[in-house]
């Protein structure tokens, strides 16, 4: 299997700090903004767009988790215990700007699975999306406001977003068969 490493760690910073001001200008400021990270690697990436504002409107914008375990639609294919995380929105949803955060776009049923919790949690005066890698392949008509990279790929390949929170390192990767 061949392995190409196609952002390495100050690239995913350029990113993400670009991504971090793209969201600011998008809401026009910080004000009623809520960043939700999808569990796993969409949380730590959504606390370093939160950081990134931070550092240049001195502003802490809100940081919380989305579960979708059990909203997701192919749930009796992966598994028959799903573990289920905890869901965790510090502030209400009600009429804020939510960004919802996630490593990779490719199909889009995670990001549909994500809509239907936050629908759950309330209503947002929007939601956008904001992802590291944009890999195409959308079986659902969804896409992502901010992007990282756009990574043309084939059905065969893999992109793994590796974070150091989790995987002791900061890079995104190219797997193909």
């Amino acid at each position: 299997m061949k392995r190409t490493v196609i952002m390495d760690e100050m690239a995913m910073d350029r990113a993400l700090m670009r991504i971090a001001h793209e969201i600011v200008e998008r809401n026009k400021g910080t004000e009623d903004l809520i960043l939700l990270g999808i569990k796993r690697r969409g949380v730590p990436l959504a606390q370093r767009i939160s950081d990134n504002i931070s550092a240049f409107e001195d502003v802490k914008i809100p940081v919380g988790t989305l579960d979708i375990t059990l909203y997701r639609d192919d749930l009796s294919e992966k598994t028959i215990d799903p573990v289920v995380s905890e869901t965790s929105v510090l502030d209400d949803i009600n009429n804020k700007a939510v960004v919802i955060v996630d490593d990779v776009l490719y199909t889009g049923r995670t990001v549909r699975a994500a809509l239907d919790a936050l629908v759950d949690l309330g209503r947002p005066k929007y939601i956008c999306l904001a992802v590291m890698i944009d890999r195409g392949h959308r079986e659902l008509p969804i896409r992502a406001d901010f992007i990282g990279k756009n990574v043309p790929t084939a059905r065969s390949e893999h992109v793994q977003v590796n974070l150091k929170e989790i995987d002791k390192v900061n890079e995104v990767v190219l797997y193909e068969d």
